[in-house]
């Protein structure tokens, strides 16, 4: 029992390595986006890994990254599952992960999914990632991608992406 406590703390310390191609400083684990490594009868690691969402393009990707990493550090055989048995939200990212996106310049969520009801929750008075202000307008519901919003910094002038609570 404990060799597979270790088999699966292995496991997790390099999904920890394994990044987000959108966001390279966010890893699957600080996303939330594994939710469960475990060793089946047959011996086989099963990583269950739900995308941030169902259509999700980097979907493939992400599934061969998981195999590979684990299988460079001879964790093998490795399988990963899709489950979309919920669906992702920002309360499953890490503590860790929303500060890893706030030195990277993006504002991570604030609050939980149910405090923004069914929908986004946009207002003015994100904090500021750069200089850490509240003075801060929306510029526009979408930024790069769907899940981010573009906001303005009122006090240092800068632009910067907001991750919004979903």
């Amino acid at each position: 029992m404990q060799m597979i406590r270790h088999c699966i703390d292995q496991c997790w310390d390099v999904l920890q390595k394994v990044s987000d191609p959108e966001i390279p400083v966010l890893s699957v684990v600080d996303l939330g986006m594994i939710r469960g490594v475990e060793l089946n009868e047959q011996q086989e690691i099963i990583v269950r890994l739900t995308p941030t969402y169902s259509g999700c393009p980097a979907t493939d990707l992400l599934k061969a990254q998981i195999v590979e990493a684990l299988a460079a550090e001879d964790l093998i055989p490795a399988k990963v599952i899709i489950d979309l048995s919920e669906a992702w939200t920002t309360d499953w990212m890490s503590d860790a992960g929303k500060q890893k996106l706030q030195a990277y310049g993006i504002a991570p969520p604030e609050g939980t999914a149910q405090q923004c009801g069914t929908h986004v929750h946009l207002r003015d008075g994100v904090v500021c990632p750069h200089c850490k202000s509240r003075k801060t307008r929306l510029l526009t519901e979408f930024s790069s991608t769907a899940c981010k919003a573009l906001y303005k910094c009122q006090d240092c002038l800068e632009p910067f992406d907001y991750f919004k609570c979903i």
